[in-house]
């Protein structure tokens, strides 16, 4: 059953942060560096954990921002920081052009088509010669996954969708790609740091139960079936991954992407 966006922003808070999120920021925290900036922006900052976190960490020099995707995630954030006394400035504001010394952004749930205007938002809002980065799964990510789909919409006889499985493999950026889009967006001295992070299931039960992938990956994967099919593929990849794994458990793994530059 669809989540409302009340639920998906609790589940945010509950579940994605640790078992998703932070798979990403632990490699951003190894490569961030706010020492020379007196102001940050954090661009789909979910309910707030790495942007408090940032701020603990650099905020006796630098003033933290951040924006949330909608106003339930604003909720949780703003009352998470209230109860730790951040100092994280929060809101659902369009900031304006040239703003910040520092920008990051999470485009971790940012669909593919439209990853070049998030890089290019986020270029947008750095003052010249700011520092400005972004992560993201990149080419490489859900591939044990995607094989594993095709072929449950194979068993329900729904092969008329297998397109999308090509067209998710495709769509995932790879590292050449997004080094071109930034510099298309004014970025300079670009960097790329990647890292493996492999996700662990006891079954294809839990796979298919997890927040991570019941209410955030598949709705967007399998966005063009119908509720029905979408629930007899999903069922369906649970079994394949019981029938193909036997008693081992399931694995998968993304390709964690950090880009880093400044804006010329």
């Amino acid at each position: 059953m669809t989540k409302t966006p009340k639920e998906l922003a609790f589940l945010r808070d509950l579940y994605i942060h640790d078992e998703w999120t932070k798979r990403f920021t632990d490699l951003v925290d190894k490569h961030l560096d706010l020492r020379d900036s007196d102001n940050m922006l954090y661009i789909n900052a979910g309910t707030g954990f790495h942007a408090m976190a940032v701020e603990e960490r650099f905020g006796e020099k630098t003033d933290v921002f951040a924006t949330c995707e909608n106003e339930d995630i604003l909720t949780i954030a703003r009352d998470k920081a209230a109860a730790i006394s951040s100092k994280v400035d929060f809101s659902t504001i369009r900031f304006e052009d040239d703003a910040f010394d520092a920008v990051l952004a999470d485009a971790t749930f940012a669909d593919p088509a439209e990853i070049e205007s998030v890089i290019e938002n986020t270029a947008r809002v750095a003052r010249t010669g700011g520092d400005v980065a972004f992560f993201l799964p990149s080419s490489g990510s859900f591939g044990e996954i995607f094989s594993l789909l095709w072929e449950a919409m194979y068993n329900e006889d729904l092969l008329e969708y297998s397109p999308t499985i090509e067209q998710l493999i495709g769509d995932l950026p790879t590292i050449s790609h997004l080094e071109s889009l930034a510099a298309a967006a004014g970025m300079v001295n670009v960097n790329t740091e990647s890292a493996l992070e492999a996700f662990e299931f006891e079954d294809g039960a839990e796979f298919v139960a997890s927040p991570l992938v019941s209410d955030f990956l598949m709705p967007a994967w399998l966005s063009a079936m119908e509720e029905n099919e979408r629930e007899r593929v999903v069922a369906r990849l649970a079994q394949n991954i019981d029938s193909e794994e036997g008693k081992l458990t399931f694995r998968f793994t993304i390709k964690a992407t950090l880009l880093t530059g400044e804006k010329g």
